[in-house]
């Protein structure tokens, strides 16, 4: 009742409920021993923790997943929670990331020229370019929108950011409005306003990276995979500043959409109302209505089995 966070999982055993909870780009695990008393972090490392298992003996041992940037996920074991920070890996399966130059990593933090909302995101440096200046910037775009980029070590092929981070580029993960993680409100606020508002808190980090100098201005890519992609699509019709975009799973119509997914339930709260009670928010959010605006180069990606994300 307490949380202002996104609960990710949870486990339950006799002294209580194990919560793995995400506030901002960590997730931490909370107890909360009954409905009626408040939920407690249990102070272990910034990062991710994952798919917690609990022994059946109350105040027992426990084993979890674990990963950050710069640590690779590997399982752990704990006998006592309250020595969360003494945990043990005993699994070794990915040594061999520990031994190689990956990119570095740092939480980025700017306004939304809109509101003067404050957004964050995560920054991935090349190899030896930590905290460089004037870098070629990929703006990399999570789904859902209900969803968040975290502190966590993913080389899974869902995600790009480190190996493109690995080519060269600098690597700008950020939670836009409508990212979980940051608060009821901060989630609802796109409501309304689904690509318009998250495209401009987008736009304002990306600004100022530029005017901090850690950006190249003439070398700018962005791109995102189903809501990322809904918002690739609309970035290049408000701004010509890419060089090029790569979108996957993306909508650029979305009175279709509603229409022909499998959960159009989700278009129609995003957007205020069904088609025909909003028919100009629909409309307005549109990139296909902007379209003679784009001028940058676009690799468009659809599966032509995508039951969200119809093809056609």
């Amino acid at each position: 009742r307490d949380f202002d966070g996104n609960i990710v999982e949870y486990a339950t055993r006799s002294d209580g409920v194990y919560i793995l909870g995400q506030l901002g780009t960590n997730v931490h695990i909370y107890i909360q021993q009954s409905p009626e008393r408040y939920s407690v972090l249990q102070h272990g490392w910034n990062g991710t923790y994952e798919s917690i298992a609990l022994s059946s003996n109350q105040n027992g041992s426990l084993a979890f997943l674990y990963s950050s940037y710069g640590q690779p996920k590997e399982i752990y074991f704990i006998r006592n929670l309250n020595k969360l920070e003494s945990a043990k890996a005993i699994t070794n399966e990915n040594k061999l990331l520990t031994q190689i130059n990956l990119p570095q990593n740092k939480l980025y933090k700017w306004t939304s020229d809109v509101d003067d909302r404050a957004i964050e995101g995560i920054l991935h440096y090349p190899p030896e370019k930590f905290e460089s200046k004037n870098l070629p910037l990929l703006v990399l775009l999570h789904g859902g929108p209900y969803a968040a980029s975290t502190n966590q070590f993913d080389g899974s092929a869902a995600s790009l950011a480190l190996l493109e981070a690995s080519k060269g580029w600098l690597v700008l993960e950020p939670n836009y409005r409508g990212s979980t993680g940051y608060g009821d409100q901060f989630l609802n606020e796109i409501r309304y306003y689904p690509l318009s508002l998250p495209g401009r808190d987008i736009l304002s980090g990306i600004e100022r990276l530029i005017k901090d100098g850690i950006a190249d201005p003439n070398s700018l890519a962005v791109g995102g995979y189903s809501y990322g992609g809904f918002l690739t699509n609309w970035l290049i019709t408000q701004t010509t500043r890419f060089k090029a975009a790569l979108t996957g799973a993306g909508s650029i119509e979305h009175v279709s959409t509603w229409g022909t997914m499998d959960l159009p339930a989700s278009i129609s709260y995003l957007f205020g109302g069904f088609p025909w009670e909003v028919p100009y928010i629909y409309q307005a959010e549109s990139p296909i209505y902007h379209l003679a605006k784009v001028r940058t180069p676009t690799h468009i990606i659809t599966g032509t089995d995508d039951t969200q994300i119809p093809a056609d």
